[in-house]
């Protein structure tokens, strides 16, 4: 497999942004305009605001993932990243990415967590001990794992 087997086009790395003429800060810290007139279709179905909101935990690993590439809004571009590797054959070790959505309802309810979060992370953390071979907080055979964080770029008007 080459390089140019694993990196993405450019276009199935473009974010689809809110609206046209926002400026989007990125992680290089440069501001780029957005001169699309729109999300395409598929983007649009991907985007944050149309996600399943009962679903807030996206598992990747064994060969398999939940989410894309092209989906940097809802999970993030290193959970976005970590699926779309998983889908091409990566040696990616198993994980989870909790979606943006999990923020966004968290200021909107209160700062509540969903009901279902719990146990959605729950499972993931069990499908990753059963692709391990390894437990959680087991003595004899423990399941390391490490938390990354981030955030959506903002949109700045």
């Amino acid at each position: 497999m080459t390089l140019s087997q694993i990196t993405p086009s450019q276009s199935d790395t473009e974010t689809a942004w809110p609206k046209k003429g926002s400026l989007l800060k990125t992680s290089s810290g440069i501001l780029q305009k957005n001169s699309k007139t729109g999300a395409s279709k598929s983007d649009r179905s991907l985007s944050p605001g149309k996600a399943n909101r009962s679903r807030f935990v996206y598992s990747f690993g064994g060969g398999k993932a939940d989410g894309a590439e092209t989906q940097k809004e809802l999970l993030g571009g290193k959970g976005a990243n970590l699926h779309g590797m998983t889908k091409l054959g990566l040696p990616v070790p198993p994980g989870f990415t909790i979606s943006t959505e999990v923020c966004s309802y968290f200021y909107e309810n209160s700062k509540n967590y969903p009901k279902v979060l719990e146990a959605q992370v729950q499972q993931a953390l069990s499908r990753i001990e059963k692709l391990m071979g390894r437990k959680f907080g087991s003595r004899k055979n423990p399941l390391l794992v490490s938390v990354r964080s981030g955030a959506r770029a903002p949109c700045l008007e």
